[in-house]
């Protein structure tokens, strides 16, 4: 798209200023900003911008949940050729460090004072950061520090100096071009530092358009924006997108309150992580479990039905008469009110990513008639690279290649890349940009895949994960560590899980438990348990755990390229990994590495045949604190199958 974020704004303004842009729920009520309204308040703001000093060119770090007032500061920078830089509310003070002083950060926009108080610490440490204004005042009215501020003295600021000065606003988003910086986007830090992925209106919007053809999206799309702006994910599909198509984008209040708020909106585009609809499904069958005997049969009847026929019919399929009416009658009965419970009732489209989506779970959602589709993509490619089309959604694929896509695969089986909507280049990080990006514009991915006979693109694993068992019965048998911890992490009970076999002649497991589900399961079968550690390590949990896993190599057995895969023996850590701890990014993707080497005691005595091993971990509270956990842990071996052989 040859146009700017900002101009996309005032288009809509201009066209239709009193349609919704934005809801905001507060205290319980949903409040709207018109395209009209939002078109003043970013004037106002990037104004105020102008008075405090704010440069083209120049960064502004913002940080908060989805918010209006956040997002029309976005588009204020943007109006003058700033660059937003939106950072993880949830990230502790100390991971603020590097992207501020890497990207020379002088001003930064937050949502409250947990936000103010995390940048004030680390003040001292970010010598550039000379002004932070906040939207949200609670706390912070008797604070007295320099270059702090509101948002509504900054927009008051502004409205004067727009006042005085009526051109300037105009002439600034007048002067932005398509191929200048839009946003930088720090990736999440797998290894070492993260990078800064810069990317220009031109590479943002020309995604954001191909999805919104692909998917023939229009103004009458709801949105509820509820992951962090700082992930792309959510970036593109409530911020690019909603400029490229101008629907509603609805900011729920607060994490607690999604739930709720998705019923409210009842949104027709949805998109969310795997975890999101794993933790959907697991509260789901919690309810169940709690249900009485009559719904509990009437609803696994239904799904058996559903499980059947559901996919087929969402394919388009053909399917008997019979089996439509005993999917219309399930319909009725379950999947219906099922999909209202869940806040699906309206959903056109759904999409998950970010990584691997488990293939029932994904064939539950699609089975009771939501239409849940997976999509491929990475910061650095702005999202849109793979999408699945309508009725030809599979389990195992993640789509075929959009509008303006190339896909190669080198000799090593990653892929490759070539699209209008690759980075501009990692910030300040020339080294790295030259080793994803070839001279004649191909990307390397880091996953390992290829293109199946209908076109559709399979992942097996990022490439650098992806080994080989060394010795023992499976000697050079493929290990994918990702393929496998997707695998487990269906289960309601298993929340998380860290696969290691690389060069080893067997593949051992950690498992965290899903505290929820497996503390319902307890306590219907009148088992005490005192908190996560205790219950984790509870002989019937490790049974409970046990059974998944089996369930899980037989099914890698079947598989002749990672029958290999097998688990033979696992562990239930004894605290939940943890962002603030390191074990997990803040977009929750394993650290396999760090947690490897973190607990490296554990792994060597799974891999020395132990029972059992004692272990002290240090961890961080909520609050700030830090503390430690111990527990002896249980170690136990599982019934592996012998590999199943398909006929020739």
């Amino acid at each position: 798209m040859q146009t700017t974020f900002p101009r996309l704004m005032l288009d809509h303004a201009r066209q239709r200023p009193h349609a919704a842009a934005l809801r905001e729920k507060l205290y319980g009520i949903w409040q709207t900003v018109t395209w009209g309204e939002l078109a003043v308040l970013v004037r106002r703001i990037a104004c105020g911008f102008v008075e405090a000093g704010v440069k083209r060119g120049e960064h502004v770090v913002v940080i908060g949940d989805n918010r209006p007032r956040l997002y029309a500061s976005m588009l204020a920078a943007q109006s003058l050729g700033a660059i937003p830089v939106p950072l993880y509310q949830d990230a502790a003070s100390a991971e603020f460090v590097f992207p501020l002083n890497n990207a020379e950060v002088r001003y930064a926009v937050v949502e409250d004072q947990e936000q103010v108080d995390k940048l004030l610490e680390i003040r001292p440490q970010c010598m550039h950061l000379a002004r932070i204004w906040y939207d949200d005042d609670r706390g912070l009215r008797k604070y007295d520090e320099p270059g702090l501020a509101s948002l509504d003295a900054l927009a008051s600021e502004g409205a004067q100096r727009d006042q005085r000065d009526p051109g300037l606003y105009d002439a600034q988003v007048n002067a932005g071009q398509p191929h200048d910086v839009a946003a930088m986007f720090f990736t999440s830090g797998t290894t070492g530092n993260p990078k800064g992925v810069v990317h220009t209106h031109f590479t943002l919007l020309d995604r954001a358009n191909a999805g919104k053809v692909f998917d023939k999206l229009t103004a009458d799309e709801e949105v509820l924006a509820y992951m962090p702006p700082a992930w792309i994910g959510q970036n593109i599909f409530s911020y690019a997108q909603w400029l490229a198509c101008g629907y509603v984008v609805n900011c729920p209040e607060s994490a607690a309150t999604v739930t709720i708020d998705l019923k409210e909106v009842g949104p027709t585009y949805y998109f969310a992580p795997p975890r999101i609809f794993e933790g959907l499904l697991t509260s789901v069958m919690i309810r169940m479990e709690d249900a009485g005997a009559f719904k509990r049969w009437l609803f696994h009847r239904c799904m058996a039905v559903a499980r059947r026929v559901g996919p087929a019919l969402m394919d388009g399929k053909p399917v008997s008469g019979l089996d439509k009416l005993k999917w219309k009658l399930g319909d009725l009965a379950i999947f219906g009110p099922l999909r209202n419970t869940l806040g699906f009732s309206r959903v056109r489209v759904a999409y998950t990513a970010g990584e691997a989506i488990g293939p029932d779970l994904f064939t539950f959602y699609r089975s009771i008639g939501i239409n849940l589709k997976q999509l491929y993509g990475s910061t650095e490619t702005a999202v849109f690279v793979c999408l699945q089309p309508d009725n030809e959604a599979k389990a195992d694929t993640v789509g075929v290649p959009i509008a303006g896509v190339e896909i190669k695969l080198a000799d090593s089986g990653e892929i490759l890349v070539k699209s209008p909507g690759l980075l501009k280049e990692y910030y300040k990080n020339p080294a790295a940009t030259a080793e994803v990006l070839t001279a004649d514009g191909w990307y390397h991915t880091g996953d390992a895949g290829f293109l199946d006979a209908g076109g559709h693109l399979k992942i097996i694993d990022r490439a650098k994960d992806v080994g080989r068992l060394i010795g023992g019965p499976n000697d050079g048998a493929m290990f994918a560590p990702k393929y496998v911890e997707n695998k487990l992490k269906f289960f309601p009970h298993i929340k998380e899980a860290v696969a290691f076999g690389d060069k080893r002649e067997r593949v051992c497991a950690f498992i965290n438990i899903d505290f929820e589900a497996v503390g319902n399961w307890a306590e219907k079968r009148n088992l005490p348990y005192a908190g996560y550690t205790d219950l984790a390590q509870k002989a019937e949990v490790y049974e409970l755990i046990r059974d998944c896993v089996e369930k899980v190599n037989a099914d890698l057995a079947a598989d002749e390229k990672l029958a290999g895969s097998q688990i033979s023996r696992f562990l239930i850590l004894h605290k939940e990994l943890d962002a603030d701890d390191g074990e997990l990014t803040r977009t929750r993707k394993v650290r396999r590495g760090h947690i490897g080497d973190k607990y490296q005691v554990l792994v060597d005595a799974l891999y020395g045949g132990k029972t059992e091993q004692f272990i002290e971990t240090a961890v961080k509270f909520e609050d700030g604190r830090s503390g430690a956990v111990s527990a002896t842990l249980k170690i136990v071996d599982v019934k592996t199958f012998p590999a199943v052989r398909r006929a020739a």
